[in-house]
């Protein structure tokens, strides 16, 4: 099992930038690639990007690549989402999640899913 405990998040301008944080507990977390995800009131969970298990390799949507930035410190078994430029459309619950990696834009592709953080972006 591993545990996926996020941080982070809450209300900011537009414009802005907010840095969460997805830190894992249990069984190795090394071995995982780790995904980030977004919900919106009434709307299907959208996939934002992933990064490998060594942290060398991400890859990310179309509608959030050169804004959002994956990264991980295996060290201390957490990954990192950093949003910048942030919009009101990027209003959403964000989560984490672990999995080994196939199909990674695809939540059904992940075993171990964080509890949620809310961004909201608005002035």
């Amino acid at each position: 099992q591993v545990q996926l405990q996020q941080s982070g998040g809450g209300l900011v301008q537009p414009g802005g930038s907010l840095k969460l944080s997805c830190a894992a507990s249990g069984r190795t977390f090394d071995n995982y690639v780790v995904g980030w995800f977004r919900q919106a009131p009434g709307k299907e969970r959208e996939y934002l990007g992933v990064v490998s298990w060594s942290g060398n390799s991400t890859l990310y949507a179309a509608y959030v690549k050169g804004r959002f930035t994956i990264s991980r410190d295996n060290a201390k078994n957490t990954v990192f989402l950093q949003m910048n430029d942030l919009k009101p459309e990027d209003t959403a619950v964000y989560y984490c999640a672990a999995g080994l990696g196939i199909q990674p834009a695809h939540p059904a592709a992940y075993d171990y899913w964080g509890q949620g953080t809310q961004v909201a972006v608005s002035s």
